[in-house]
């Protein structure tokens, strides 16, 4: 089946353009088929802003990258939830509705072929925004506007675009390091229409210089201008793209000045577990980037919190609890606040009909059940902190990387020491018996914790090069111990997805036969 997809922008709501999308059966180009600038929304940098906002608007509503499993498919939420599920710490009590379970027990590789799963919905996503920004960015030089209007506008779009391609590298390659030139993804940097024949997949090296590029650009062009909502890509943002990026490509002082920058344009600060309750609110003074969601934006079933908060008494949450790592959970003292984020002795019946016994999330919460309502956060200041105490100890430089750790920890754990830790030494797996003590370590460990449920524990497993276990101690049902996969193996292919036939369909230069990614996990 071939497909082509049509980008349509449709009236201004609330400060935001929503981008719906049609298809015809013709070919599959992961693009707009029409000029942005034909219609005017790029005449100017204010103008811009619409399509951007357009763009920002897919990051959180559901129904638009796939018409099928869309209640799993709500943008950026969605997606590090899938990443999170494919771990060992983010636990998944039952299958409930099937939502993520699929993710959960690595079943999803084989469904390349349909437009409703995993595959498609994430290659079609950030290929969209992707295609947009490229739409926004080569229409600079004839856009009016003040300088500042104008940058604030292609500032984004050089963001949005390296934020994407780092996505679809996460996803459909293995880690950078030690892969550089294995095959990542297709660039386009160009705006494409229904005659353009596909690019064909560039090597993991090729992608990593494109982002670092693009980031690049989006830095000079967004230093020195606040942004004008929390939704959007300002230069705070762009820095702590920077630094996740710098992480994976083991560019520590690069992931250190770009974290510490982060913080300090940002003007966000640590906050006390007791300010940010529920995680759920744009407005906290710890977050640096978030999509603020009001009352005709809700998706209802198809959102985060319907998946999260089991108290709302909605069914996904009640029929698929999310719980803790019991082993994750031993590592936060007793006077660390953040264990108020789970119910310890929560009772369900697992995936197997077995009465089980686990630490159920309250980290994630609606702001109002009635109304569906609730922000997304998709960075915190937390997160910088952590990445610079990394970066330092990564460095040889043990005290400011303590010191940068200690900055977090003070707000949440007044008991909290590390002087006697040091090292970078990491265990070949997460597990409790392959643990170190190292002062990195540590770091990760803390990361783990501040993060859970938010970061995607898969993609740090993937860039540490750490393989993990599951157990029926850490919490676990027997049906989800993924026992006979090669987990444990940070080099395997089980989390690296598959490309979706449809852009096999439609890329004259892409050979399924050659160009897939492994079906199996090795």
């Amino acid at each position: 089946m071939k497909r082509i997809f049509k980008y349509t922008f449709v009236g201004l709501l609330a400060g935001c353009m929503l981008m719906t999308t049609s298809c015809s059966e013709e070919r599959l180009i992961t693009t707009p088929t029409q000029s942005m600038s034909g219609e005017g929304l790029l005449a100017s940098g204010n103008a811009a802003l619409v399509a951007l906002n357009g763009i920002y608007r897919e990051m959180y509503t559901a129904g638009w990258s796939t018409t099928g499993n869309t209640h799993q498919c709500f943008g950026i939420t969605a997606y590090n939830l899938a990443s999170e599920v494919m771990g060992e710490d983010f636990i998944m009590g039952a299958q409930g509705s099937g939502w993520f379970w699929f993710d959960c027990v690595y079943d999803v590789k084989d469904m390349y072929t349909r437009t409703t799963w995993r595959n498609y919905d994430l290659w079609n996503a950030y290929y969209k925004w992707i295609s947009n920004a490229n739409y926004i960015i080569a229409a600079e030089e004839t856009m009016s506007g003040t300088s500042e209007e104008v940058n604030y506008a292609i500032g984004q779009a050089y963001a949005i675009r390296a934020y994407s391609y780092f996505m679809l590298a996460q996803w459909f390659a293995r880690t950078l390091v030690g892969h550089e030139n294995e095959p990542c993804v297709p660039i386009y940097t160009e705006p494409t229409t229904p005659d353009t024949k596909g690019n064909p997949r560039s090597t993991n090296a090729e992608v990593y210089a494109q982002i670092d590029s693009d980031i690049e650009n989006a830095l000079s062009r967004l230093e020195g201008i606040t942004p004008k909502d929390k939704s959007h890509m300002g230069y705070a943002v762009a820095q702590g793209i920077k630094a996740r990026v710098s992480l994976v490509e083991n560019k520590w002082a690069a992931a250190r000045d770009a974290a510490k920058a982060a913080i300090e344009a940002s003007g966000c600060s640590i906050a006390d577990v007791k300010d940010f309750i529920g995680l759920n609110n744009v407005g906290a003074k710890n977050v640096m980037w978030g999509a603020g969601i009001i009352a005709d934006q809700v998706g209802m079933y198809a959102s985060f919190y319907s998946h999260m908060d089991l108290e709302s008494g909605i069914s996904y949450a009640n029929t698929a609890p999310k719980l803790m790592n019991k082993e994750l959970f031993a590592k936060m003292e007793p006077t660390d606040t953040r264990r108020s984020w789970v119910k310890q002795g929560f009772t369900y019946k697992d995936q197997d009909g077995v009465a089980s016994t686990g630490l159920l999330q309250e980290k994630f919460k609606f702001t109002d059940v009635p109304t569906w309502l609730g922000d997304y956060v998709f960075m915190r200041v937390e997160e910088m902190y952590l990445t610079a105490a990394e970066a330092e100890c990564r460095l040889g430089n043990e005290a400011a990387a303590k010191e940068d750790l200690m900055a977090l920890m003070a707000k949440r754990n007044p008991d909290y020491v590390c002087d006697d830790l040091t090292g970078t030494a990491l265990g070949r797996t997460s597990a409790v018996e392959d643990e170190t003590g190292s002062l990195l370590e540590e770091i990760i460990n803390q990361r783990r914790i501040e993060l859970w449920g938010e970061a995607g524990r898969m993609y740090d497993l993937k860039r540490l090069k750490q393989g993990f276990r599951r157990t029926t101690q850490q919490g676990w049902c027997e049906s989800a111990l993924l026992a006979n996969r090669p987990t444990d193996n940070p080099e395997n292919y089980m989390w690296v997805m598959t490309i979706p036939q449809t852009e096999f369909d439609g890329n004259v230069n892409l050979d399924a036969n050659k160009d897939q990614n492994p079906l199996g996990d090795i």
